[in-house]
């Protein structure tokens, strides 16, 4: 179990925090919330099983999700060609980098991933496919937050005894759908661009994301 822990500890860690905060901290601040709006309105309490399946519960964290998802797979997908001299986030724009070596060389390895070792259509598709999934979930996200979003909408629309309604694909075309989408772009971005341009000059003693103390600034890469 020590093993398990010590050469998984990251992910361990990063999960944990994730469903501590989604769903001990989100989903019970987003439930107290939901209800006390309902009760503002004259409206009957939601169960906390019942807020799970709400699209109030699914509008705000597909929202955010779909923004997390666009930046990291922009990201990955930006980082194959564009550079930035100095950052430990970015390859070397001097030297080749073993991320760009033909994997097709590598068919015979025993030790490589099943698809480079079958080649063709297998290893085209693996060669882009962490970027692939990464754009496929924010795709997902994306459809996801304007579904859940439109129910809303719809909801206050009938408690403010309106006849406007939206389906799923007419919310895409209204400015609150992207005010809400646009709002967390752009800190996605603010963020990956501050630890590009950060690692030029900052340092972080031991951590992977950050180039040794002692490298100097023009040094690029972790």
């Amino acid at each position: 179990m020590r093993r398990v822990f010590r050469e998984n500890g990251l992910s361990i860690a990063v999960l944990t925090a994730f469903l501590v905060i989604w769903f001990g901290g989100q989903t019970v601040a987003g439930w107290n919330t939901y209800n006390s709006e309902r009760r503002l309105d004259g409206q009957q309490e939601f169960s906390f099983g019942q807020y799970l399946t709400s699209a109030h519960f699914g509008e705000a964290t597909f929202e955010n999700w779909e923004s997390e998802f666009l930046q990291m797979g922009m990201y990955v997908a930006l980082t194959v060609k564009l550079v930035q001299r100095g950052s430990a986030e970015s390859k070397s724009p001097d030297e080749p980098a073993p991320q760009d070596e033909d994997p097709a060389k590598h068919q015979h390895d025993p030790h490589a991933p099943w698809p480079v070792r079958r080649g063709g259509a297998w290893l085209a598709v693996y060669q882009h496919s962490l970027s692939l999934v990464l754009l496929t979930l924010f795709a997902a996200s994306l459809v996801l937050h304007a579904a859940t979003g439109s129910r809303v909408f719809n909801a206050e629309q009938e408690l403010a005894s309106s006849s406007d309604r939206v389906s799923t694909w007419s919310y895409f075309f209204r400015a609150q759908f992207w005010f809400e989408s646009l709002q967390n772009w752009q800190s996605e971005f603010l963020a990956v661009g501050a630890i590009v341009i950060l690692t030029i000059f900052l340092r972080q003693y031991g951590s992977p994301e950050s180039k040794p103390v002692h490298a100097p600034h023009s040094h690029t890469g972790a």
